[in-house]
């Protein structure tokens, strides 16, 4: 069975209800999520999951620097998510609010660990992942939690 990490920094809640969204999304594609919060998750446990989704409130045009630490921190496992599936979504309140950089840069850091980025296909919403805090975003983020998983599991 395909396991798929959630994990998030959510500081208004908005950014957790979209990684419940992603993680359904997971279970209904037949893989196991764990939804965790970054502070939560221990980086040497990263390479024991297919797919890594992360999740951020947009700050600035960038992610929250708690999912940068998490970022930083997962230097130590590099050459061991070579091939993982990953994936991001973001909150913002604004409706563009800097949501595509951010997504970008949270896909940015997968690629370069080697990881096999997937977006999120024109049917369901955005081009780079989920976004936003409507329901529209929700259906994004199921999709997005589904098409990791299917990925995951061809690999």
């Amino acid at each position: 069975m395909v396991k798929v990490l959630v994990t998030y920094y959510s500081k208004t809640g908005h950014t957790e209800e979209l990684a419940k969204a992603v993680a359904e999304g997971v279970r209904e594609a037949g893989g196991t999520a764990t939804l965790k919060k970054v502070s939560e998750v221990d980086v040497a446990e990263l390479p024991t999951y297919d797919g890594i989704i992360i999740g951020s409130p947009v700050y600035f045009g960038t992610m929250a620097s708690e999912v940068k630490k998490l970022i930083d921190d997962s230097i130590s496992v590099r050459r061991k998510l070579e091939g993982k599936v990953g994936a991001a979504f973001v909150t913002s309140r604004h409706r563009t609010g800097g949501k595509e950089t951010t997504l970008l840069s949270i896909l940015e850091a997968m690629l370069i660990h080697g990881m096999v980025v997937v977006g999120d296909p024109i049917e369901v919403g955005g081009h780079y992942g989920a976004a936003g805090t409507d329901e529209q975003a929700k259906k994004e983020a199921l999709g997005l939690g589904k098409r990791v998983t299917e990925i995951a599991g061809k690999l």
